[in-house]
């Protein structure tokens, strides 16, 4: 099959989904080459092979070490606040009437989202590595908030690339960053987004490898990143599997998670997807149209294509140049998803849906208003789905929905919308 990529054509052979060659359980992924599937791998200039070979080989040094994991898991449990709570959301329930909702609350953890958790497990790998200096996109803001937090907390030096677009709708998230010591850097190239800033974040990257660490926020970019963050976010859905057995004696029947590139959704998935009897369910951006340049539901509207280092889908136009994208929710807002993610939905584990963004307005409001939980603009495009879900369901199902994050962030941009 021909891979669009900028003016490339790769070409690559498709495998079907019952094909002997594929791994014998779903998580048997990556692969040595970063592999998941026909998707990942290393799509990156000579200099960074060095510095992403480094960073694969302390990684799985510190992840074979007692004294590495016991540091992470001392940090998450006494400064993130881990544990994060498995909630009943009651009138949520009631007002679907059908199956239970249960909120995953991410938005509890220290920095209100659940991307603390990884910027703190890389945060110690830089550390380890020896590196000075920290680096990071954002496009919602909470990612670049939780590695300002981490390298506050352990000295690194930082900056955040940020777009122009998402530095104006994400004003306080921006304060927050250049409070803690981070240099918040505006990119006003492009559409002034998060792949805007990405392409920035890696460009720096290029020119300061030797003292710097690249902390991609996402389940995206090149390997060994979709791994190293899938995995510090699995602690997502290893708490919940273990408090469903404990509070249920039994899995949910549904397990939900918003997907930009995909970080809360593959860390949730991931301790779920060998068992077959729950269904998984990530939802994306439909923003304001189906039309090309008005959503980002790179699922839906994508084809394989390289993006950012990694063969994944991507929202890409005919001739292979990454398409324009929108979403009211700036975490969203990406033209592209983790390559586990398109791995996930070729095997057909994960159902993959959108909702838009008047629909995840509604969202906000419904949690809002009922459970008196303000939702990120991410998480409330999967509160939609999940009421939408709940309410097609029987009673004594069991549907759980990752609380992504907070909505603090979001309220002056969701004022501003309301008005007009």
């Amino acid at each position: 099959m021909a891979i669009k990529s900028g003016n490339e054509t790769l070409v690559a052979e498709r495998k079907e989904p019952n094909s002997s060659t594929l791994y014998e359980r779903i998580s048997q992924v990556p692969d040595v080459r970063g592999r998941f599937g026909l998707y990942g791998g290393k799509y990156v200039p000579e200099t960074l092979m060095f510095a992403l070979d480094q960073l694969e080989k302390v990684y799985q040094e510190a992840k074979n070490d007692d004294i590495f994991q016991q540091e992470l898991s001392r940090y998450l449990r006494e400064y993130v606040g881990r544990p994060s709570g498995l909630y009943f959301a009651e009138r949520l329930t009631k007002e679907a009437g059908g199956a239970k909702i249960y909120l995953k609350r991410e938005d509890l953890n220290h920095t209100g989202a659940h991307k603390i958790n990884n910027a703190i497990g890389q945060a110690l790998l830089a550390r380890r590595m020896k590196k000075k200096r920290l680096i990071a996109e954002t496009g919602a803001g909470q990612h670049g908030v939780a590695t300002a937090t981490a390298a506050a907390l352990f000295g690194f030096e930082c900056r955040v690339y940020m777009g122009a677009e998402d530095v104006r709708r994400q004003e306080l998230n921006v304060f927050k960053m250049r409070a803690m010591g981070t240099e918040v850097f505006p990119v006003h190239s492009g559409s002034s987004t998060l792949r805007d800033a990405t392409n920035e974040a890696m460009r720096e990257w290029m020119s300061s490898v030797e003292n710097t660490h690249y902390i991609i926020g996402s389940v995206v970019g090149p390997h060994p990143f979709p791994m190293i963050v899938r995995d510090f976010q699995s602690i997502i859905g290893k708490e919940t599997r273990q408090q469903c057995l404990d509070q249920f004696n039994r899995l949910p029947d549904v397990v939900l998670a918003c997907v930009g590139g995909g970080s809360n959704a593959a860390g949730m998935f991931y301790p779920f997807i060998e068992d077959k009897e729950v269904e998984l369910i990530g939802v994306e951006a439909g923003g304001r149209n189906s039309n090309a340049g008005e959503h980002a539901s790179t699922i839906a509207f994508g084809s394989p294509g390289v993006l950012h280092g990694s063969l994944s889908y991507v929202l890409q136009d005919e001739d292979g140049q990454t398409a324009n994208v929108h979403s009211i929710s700036a975490g969203l807002d990406y033209p592209g998803v983790g390559p586990e993610h398109s791995f996930w939905h070729d095997q057909k584990r994960v159902e993959y849906k959108t909702v838009n963004d008047q629909q995840a307005l509604e969202g906000f409001r419904i949690c809002s208003r009922l459970e008196g939980i303000l939702p990120a603009l991410e998480t409330a495009h999967a509160i939609y789905e999940t009421m939408n879900l709940a309410a097609k369901r029987g009673k004594s199902e069991i549907i759980v929905l990752c609380f992504s994050g907070r909505g603090d962030k979001d309220c002056a941009e969701v004022a501003r919308l309301e008005k007009q």
